[in-house]
């Protein structure tokens, strides 16, 4: 039988703190069009956190929910981003770290790169869009998502300096602090 892990006071803080810096961080950067630290943050909570990594994922959702009053452009977030910890879950942990750095970096910017792809199918059940009209619109916003995959490959190179800051502050602190 499979022992239930419950949250401690101390992760509870943690992750909700995580998951405001989230949406603290996409708001900061929002006059750039498409470009933000979510997924470089999603990546690096779940290699801090593994399976508990998705706790501030979705503090940002409720956040960003709450923030914009639900609003339908909002809806492909909540399988994007537990998508992108799911894949980084699935990442092999024990890399080089070159080759740690490589896999990040190339998952963080295909993220972006694939942003309007993987929001298509929302457009087009929302819009009645046939698959044609999906295409088309996935290549109109081409270049919106080769923006998004820029700035998530500079955002990539924080992935190591943030993962090492939690386990620091993780260690420092113990698990139950």
């Amino acid at each position: 039988m499979r022992t239930r892990t419950r949250l401690t006071v101390r992760e509870i803080t943690v992750f909700a703190m995580l998951g405001a810096v989230m949406f603290a961080g996409k708001k900061l950067v929002e006059w750039i069009p498409n470009v933000h630290p979510a997924t470089m943050l999603t990546m690096v909570y779940t290699l801090a956190y593994r399976k508990k990594g998705i706790i501030p994922v979705i503090v940002y959702l409720v956040l960003e929910t709450v923030f914009t009053g639900g609003i339908t452009w909002l809806v492909p977030y909540y399988y994007i981003f537990p998508l992108c910890w799911l894949c980084t879950l699935l990442l092999p942990r024990h890399l080089p770290k070159w080759g740690a750095q490589i896999c990040y970096t190339l998952l963080c910017t295909l993220f972006g790169l694939l942003f309007g792809v993987l929001y298509a199918p929302w457009q087009a059940i929302l819009y009645g869009l046939s698959f044609e009209k999906t295409l088309a619109w996935v290549a109109s916003g081409f270049a919106f998502d080769v923006t998004h995959a820029v700035g998530n490959f500079a955002a990539s190179f924080l992935i190591f300096p943030l993962l090492n800051l939690l386990q620091k502050i993780n260690q420092s602190k113990g698990a139950d602090g």
